[in-house]
């Protein structure tokens, strides 16, 4: 369960939940800086995210952090304050104004997430310069996808074009052998031959070409990863800035990375 895990950020801070983990993710990339929960001044309420000396970020999650919102809007009701939560949580609460805020006149960013137990694909790898993994293994890995952008009509992406989208992208390369290009001795109309030496011995091999994907670098996940993103930027809307990819390798491990796309 989400209650259960604990995710790490870029500053070493101990996230307790996922939304925490994804804005802290957010406001690296944007190279904001910020306290991950700090106190409030004359409370002994801690706030997610402080951003400079003023601006503050509240996730809610529970009924205590809605009980906590409403201290701190009455001791503080000039604060400049956003708070995020689930959707079942905002019928809860009353003082939509003090902290949501919306200005049709300026561009507006924003980030969405698509994930789902049919985002996933199966693969074969071998990586050559890690002792345990430099034979042919294969791992079954489920993606989510995150999109920064301008939203427009209240809109980075409809749910439905970018689940096809990404489907589409995973298509073309699930069941795919993958493999460092450097380690490509010739090739032939139909396959590529594959040679290198490794801790667990020589390895010659004679691969399909249309089951082969040759990679700028080591088949890890984290390159993996990256090479989702050049694909699916070529794909996505004018709007989109940012892509971030989360590959899950087996459970409870994994990669993200983050990336500005240029059209």
């Amino acid at each position: 369960m989400d209650k259960d895990l604990k995710y790490i950020n870029d500053k070493k801070n101990l996230i307790s939940n996922r939304t925490g983990y994804s804005i802290s993710k957010l406001l690296d990339f944007l190279d904001i800086d910020y306290q991950y929960n700090a106190s409030v001044s004359d409370t002994k309420i801690n706030i997610d995210f402080k951003i400079g000396r003023d601006k503050f970020i509240k996730i809610l999650e529970n009924d205590k952090d809605i009980a906590e919102l409403k201290i701190i809007n009455e001791k503080f009701p000039s604060m400049d304050l956003i708070a995020i939560g689930k959707s079942s949580f905002i019928g809860k609460i009353n003082e939509l104004d003090s902290f949501f805020l919306f200005n049709k006149k300026i561009e507006q960013i924003g980030s969405v997430f698509i994930e789902d137990p049919s985002l996933s694909f199966d693969y074969a790898h071998i990586l050559p310069l890690v002792e345990k993994c430099s034979i042919i293994h294969g791992h079954t890995s489920t993606v989510m996808i995150e999109l920064i952008g301008e939203m427009i009509n209240n809109l980075v992406i409809d749910f439905s074009e970018a689940k096809k989208i990404i489907k589409e992208t995973l298509n073309q390369i699930d069941h795919k052998f993958f493999i460092n290009k450097k380690y490509m001795k010739k090739e032939e109309d139909n396959h590529i031959f594959i040679e290198f030496d490794g801790p667990k011995g020589q390895f010659d091999l004679k691969m399909p070409k249309n089951t082969t994907f040759l990679l700028e670098g080591e088949a890890t996940v984290e390159n993996l990863s990256t090479e989702i993103i050049k694909m699916l930027s070529y794909k996505m809307p004018e709007n989109v800035q940012a892509i971030g990819v989360y590959i899950y390798e087996g459970v409870n491990k994994g990669a993200h990375i983050l990336s500005s796309i240029k059209k």
